[in-house]
């Protein structure tokens, strides 16, 4: 099996392994055809952003130990759904992407100017 990239056409970087992220809750933001929601962008997030997609129904920030889910806290890393990432990005709430760590498929969805425009400073 080939390495998954990322958008800047390297090897796929680890998100985030505390809190434990994924779609396949393996530390990177991998996907695949069970992946409807493709979570593929590695973001930062920020209290911002999870007021926003509190408001937009997905509570990221509450804790539901039912599922081994801590909650998120400003600063923590998440793959997060492209599409959300999107329409964060459109409500000028959207989070800082790692763009290592962000999976390739994503530029089906995001296009890699707007990820580049949120990327974290210092990266790329």
């Amino acid at each position: 099996m080939d390495p998954a990239l990322n958008v800047l056409g390297g090897k796929l970087e680890t998100c985030s392994t505390a809190p434990l992220t994924g779609f396949f809750r393996d530390g990177c933001c991998n996907t695949g055809p069970e992946d409807r929601g493709r979570h593929t962008v590695c973001v930062i997030v920020t209290a911002e952003f999870l007021a926003l997609s509190k408001y937009l129904g997905n509570d990221l920030s509450t804790p539901r130990p039912e599922f081994r889910f801590p909650g998120l806290q400003p600063g923590d890393r998440w793959c997060l759904c492209a599409a959300r990432f999107l329409q964060a990005a459109q409500e000028f709430a959207a989070p800082e992407v790692v763009l290592e760590a962000t999976h390739a498929r994503t530029l089906e969805i995001v296009p890699l100017e707007l990820l580049r425009a949120h990327a974290v400073k210092g990266e790329d």
